[in-house]
């Protein structure tokens, strides 16, 4: 099994994304947490062009790396600079790193055009940045900027730019597919002819905005790059970097090369990075997305309960994530009986059940998202299912005052067993004080509700021709400190179809409470 060298810079690189601003203290956990999964570079960011990116080289200097070499970013001297006069590359050695990245032009268009100097000067640039780097005692990777681009262009001068990088002592010289645009086939044409004429070992740093950004990285490594720059998810400016998830499990999973040692922490490792990026994981990203081993439709999940193989080409668990088989109208009984042989349901239960989610999907129910309304919707189907409480009525009022506010109030009766309770609560509006109303009711009896919150509340128009009459679906995510779950309620009263997600949040709450004291007696 041969060695790919893994090189991350989503600190650098996927901090260009819009709507991602890293702190200083995410890029630290974010650090670590590449670190621990066994990333063997980290691209910190480019010291001198922000002091966010200074900062972070402070703080990370008292910081231990159990497996990875962090590294600071920059370009080339200026045109005409003295390498130990230059700005860039002094603040890139006072970074303190043992490894730094610096880039420079492949392509004579941005040589002439954007520096404005000559192909001449180019080269001297890069070759006596990258030799007093290494005077320095830095280990020097060196990204060849627009490469592919370049080489179309005019080959011999793109490849004079590696000779230069080359003379001076690159460790790694890797070409950069900058503007996404070039395709697999041409990026493999490209590295065998690289690999003709220079010896220094080669690394890829692929774009996607040609949506082949990991088809690139896996094609360049098969040619023999044994280098890969990418980010965690694809974060990049534009259309992002080459996404180092799919691009790690293909390696180590499809192609044979060692990577990382622990290929079941991908998926924890995506979902934190979106995380502290406060961005929503991809559900459909291949491998790691919660819609990768989901099987929605009857066909599939009956097969996949026979052998998991015939629609899944890994084991979920391969890459830290789970199979999960969601009712809905194209569902069968092998869906129901996945979610809910635990329950105990008979074969002809399951079937009535199934017959109900198709009923109620084509009202505008949806329980890919409330899982914990289905299990209620299967145990309210079985013989012997028993309600913790039952609703003998709520009325709730809103009120406009003369000071602007809006005043909300719940008035909600509830049986539970023998007793009648009656209370009424405030809120922040008619949904906020229903949801205190019947906490406030039951809470006298469940003590344990008092550490169910309401994490999510999202409403969703399904007939939007009505207007303001039109039919609702309101989905609420709870949890209790250690687990959440998700219920849904729909009707054309926004407050009626609140109140039914809410029911079936606080019951469900309830039925888990049960579970895990019998669990634990």
């Amino acid at each position: 099994m041969s060695h790919v060298v893994l090189f991350d810079t989503t600190l650098r690189d996927g901090s260009q994304r819009a709507n991602i601003s890293f702190s200083v203290a995410d890029k630290i956990k974010i650090a670590h947490r590449l670190d621990s999964f066994g990333i063997h570079y980290i691209e910190g960011g480019w010291p001198g062009s922000n002091p966010k990116d200074e900062e972070f080289f402070r703080a990370m200097r008292g910081q231990v790396l159990h497996h990875a070499k962090l590294v600071a970013f920059s370009s080339t001297c200026h045109a005409g600079a003295d390498p130990a006069q230059d700005s860039n590359l002094r603040l890139l050695v006072e970074a303190g790193t043992d490894v730094v990245c610096i880039f420079g032009k492949s392509w004579d268009f941005h040589v002439t055009v954007g520096l404005g100097t000559t192909l001449e000067e180019n080269l001297r640039m890069i070759e006596v940045s990258v030799r007093w780097l290494r005077e320095q005692g830095k280990l020097v990777i060196y990204d060849a900027e627009h490469f592919f681009d370049g080489y179309t262009h005019n080959p011999d001068y793109a490849l004079a730019t590696l000779a230069a990088a080359e003379r001076g002592g690159a460790a790694y010289l890797a070409l950069c597919d900058t503007n996404g645009g070039n395709l697999p086939h041409r990026v493999a044409e490209v590295i065998r002819l690289v690999r003709e004429r220079v010896h220094t070992p080669l690394g890829i740093h692929a774009h996607d905005d040609s949506g082949v950004g990991v088809a690139n990285s896996l094609t360049a490594v098969q040619e023999g790059c044994v280098m890969v720059q990418g980010t965690v998810n694809g974060y990049g400016e534009r259309c992002g970097n080459a996404n180092l998830v799919p691009i790690i499990a293909n390696l180590q999973l499809k192609l044979g090369h060692e990577c990382v040692p622990d290929l079941s922490a991908l998926s924890e490792l995506s979902h934190n990075v979106a995380e502290i990026a406060n961005l929503a994981p991809q559900e459909a990203q291949p491998f790691v997305g919660r819609n990768a081993f989901t099987h929605k439709a009857g066909v599939h999940a009956s097969a996949v309960l026979k052998s998991a193989r015939m629609y899944e080409h890994i084991p979920p668990e391969t890459v830290g994530n789970e199979r999960h088989i969601p009712v809905s109208e194209l569902a069968g009984r092998s869906n129901v009986l996945h979610r809910a042989e635990r329950l105990g349901i008979t074969d002809g239960e399951a079937r009535d059940v199934v017959a109900r989610v198709k009923g109620l999907e084509y009202e505008g129910y949806q329980f890919e998202g409330a899982e914990a309304s289905l299990e209620l919707l299967v145990r309210r189907h079985m013989q012997g299912h028993r309600e913790r409480f039952r609703l003998e009525g709520f009325r709730v009022i809103n009120e406009k005052r003369n000071d602007g506010e809006t005043y909300s109030e719940a008035t909600i009766k509830v049986q539970v067993g023998d007793h009648l309770i009656h209370t009424v609560a405030e809120g922040n509006g008619p949904v906020n004080a229903l949801d205190h109303a019947l906490r406030k009711a039951l809470e006298t009896v469940f003590p344990s509700l008092r550490r169910v919150k309401l994490l999510d509340y999202k409403v969703r128009v399904l007939e939007g021709t009505d207007g303001t009459g039109a039919k609702v679906r309101v989905l609420i995510e709870s949890g209790d400190g250690s687990q959440t779950w998700g219920t849904v309620g729909v009707s054309a009263n926004i407050i009626e179809a609140s109140w039914q997600a809410l029911v079936d949040s606080v019951e469900y709450a309830l039925i888990a409470e049960g579970r895990a004291q019998a669990a634990s007696d």
